[in-house]
């Protein structure tokens, strides 16, 4: 089994160590900075050997380069956007098996957050690293994308086991569940996750890792096809993706 150590890091960015101990293999998922990183490594006595991206945003590969320099690991990227992954070895696509020792990761590409994007998905460990694509409760803006990309993008993603932990990029989620809430203000399960949120924040804890099943049953972006949901947006029958849109539209909007 992989151990996944994560790290905190900037304001509200989680950087994820993968360490496969049979062949004492390390990956380190889209590293924002390098200080934590070697630090956590050296106290566990790891030795870096993959950096793995999931898109080109600064806070995502900003350690790319000195970590290499560092420790001379291969940097794994999205072949499409080779050109802004710094120090770029291996370029992967849809489908293609990134290999930590006895651990296996299937590429997704999953596009919308940027034109770009990409995820890692260890199905024997139940789980998914998605950078800005999929968060607790929320997804990523769209700076690239148009809402049938990401809609496209969460769609396949929520093909994945419910047990799939959910390992994203950002702590997000208590403001994701406010906004969820404006939504849909008495929703039972939603309701019962917001309390489990704002206890965990109200200690300094970490919301994230969640499920897969968490978020099919709670996150309000993938849920946009649910007969229920859409008539809470008097948009029952419209397309999927065009409800996913206003739902997007509204959270930029939001402010809380």
């Amino acid at each position: 089994m992989l151990e996944i150590v994560q790290l905190p890091v900037l304001s509200d960015n989680y950087v994820y160590l993968l360490h496969e101990p049979e062949s004492d293999r390390t990956a380190v998922v889209d590293p924002a900075e390098a200080g934590p990183v070697l630090a956590a490594l050296k106290t566990r006595g790891w030795r870096l050997t993959h950096v793995l991206n999931t898109h080109h945003h600064w806070d995502h590969v900003g350690a790319n380069l000195a970590l290499k320099e560092a420790t001379g690991c291969k940097i794994v990227g999205f072949r499409g956007d080779s050109g802004r992954i710094p120090g770029i070895d291996r370029q992967v696509i849809e489908d293609d098996i990134v290999e930590l020792g006895a651990a296996r990761a299937t590429v997704l590409e999953v596009p919308g957050h940027t034109r770009g994007h990409i995820a890692y998905w260890f199905p024997e460990e139940d789980a998914l690293f998605c950078g800005d694509t999929l968060f607790a409760l929320g997804c990523g803006r769209l700076f690239e994308g148009t809402p049938e990309h990401m809609w496209n993008s969460l769609d396949k993603l929520r093909d994945l086991p419910d047990s799939t932990r959910v390992y994203c990029a950002h702590e997000y989620t208590l403001s994701n569940a406010r906004f969820a809430l404006t939504l849909e203000p008495d929703y039972p399960p939603l309701l019962d996750r917001v309390r489990q949120v704002e206890s965990l924040r109200a200690e300094g804890l970490p919301t994230v890792p969640s499920t897969l099943g968490e978020e099919k049953a709670t996150n309000p972006f993938l849920r946009v096809d649910d007969p229920a949901f859409q008539a809470r947006l008097e948009m029952r029958g419209d397309p999927a993706v065009a409800v996913f849109a206003e739902v997007r539209r509204r959270k930029d909007r939001f402010r809380g």
